[in-house]
């Protein structure tokens, strides 16, 4: 089966790098890019054939569109007319809802909503899947097997995209948020940056493999670590004084009103 991916920036080389990590043949891939310079390069690096947005759309029986919310409305009347009834759709663009899709493309082409994040870089990413009208079961394993290829995928209904994109999908920058204040701290507290650097790093990765392998509830695995009366008591006394809890949910509440935004901006 051929894939098609149109939108070569970051987001669009790590599902072409995962793809072809994972087995895909290069030969079964198209890559949408206007740009000259971008296509030589990834012609190059991974020996793919680099076309034009309307080629790799009638090329193929799947296409990946991964383009910015804002320019979707644009490349959806670029390859409109080349997409027939039968092909798969697979949007990558935050917001962006599979009813919109669906009214600019022929009536017939399914269409898979996704939500990915960015440690699919690292092939650790989180992708969750809605379909359209016109999916069914073969069209969200097809769907699956793409997103795979650089993480983990869960099906949801597409009314939840919006919270899914604020806790998966840009969830990762809120953990880099609180690395950095955690070693800015460190060298508040005296130590190196470098030291404090590592010691932040490798507590988080630590502490997301306990999360992952254990099965154990956050609560459970937090309460191990906190004896009365103890440092980390006083330190998660402070976080609740300062009400972090709450505004981890209000920053997240804001990231889901943003999504729905983005769709009404397309409309």
């Amino acid at each position: 089966m051929t894939v098609a991916i149109i939108g070569a920036g970051v987001m669009g080389e790590t599902l072409l790098s995962g793809l072809i990590r994972s087995g895909q043949p290069a030969s079964e891939l198209l890559v949408g890019e206007k740009r000259a310079d971008r296509a030589r390069e990834l012609t190059e690096k991974y020996g793919v054939k680099v076309v034009s947005n309307t080629e790799a759309a009638g090329g193929a029986e799947t296409v990946a569109l991964v383009v910015k919310p804002q320019d979707m409305g644009d490349v959806l009347t670029e390859i409109a007319p080349f997409l027939k009834p039968g092909q798969l759709v697979v949007s990558l663009a935050a917001g962006i809802t599979t009813g919109y899709i669906e009214k600019h493309i022929p009536d017939g082409v399914a269409v898979v909503r996704v939500m990915p994040n960015t440690p699919a870089l690292v092939d650790e990413g989180m992708a969750a899947i809605s379909p359209g009208t016109h999916c069914d079961e073969e069209h969200l394993v097809i769907a699956e097997s793409l997103l795979s290829a650089t993480g983990r995928v869960v099906r949801v209904p597409e009314k939840h995209q919006d919270a899914v994109t604020a806790i998966s999908g840009s969830g990762p920058a809120y953990i880099f948020f609180v690395v950095e204040s955690m070693i800015e701290a460190g060298v508040h507290l005296g130590l190196p940056r470098t030291t404090a650097t590592e010691l932040t790093v490798q507590t988080l990765f630590g502490s997301a493999k306990m999360l992952r392998e254990t099965g154990d509830h956050p609560t459970v695995l937090r309460e191990r670590v906190t004896s009365p009366g103890g440092t980390t008591a006083a330190a998660i006394r402070q976080l609740e004084d300062h009400k972090v809890r709450a505004a981890f949910i209000t920053a997240m509440e804001a990231a889901r009103d943003r999504s729905i935004a983005l769709a009404k901006e397309v409309d």
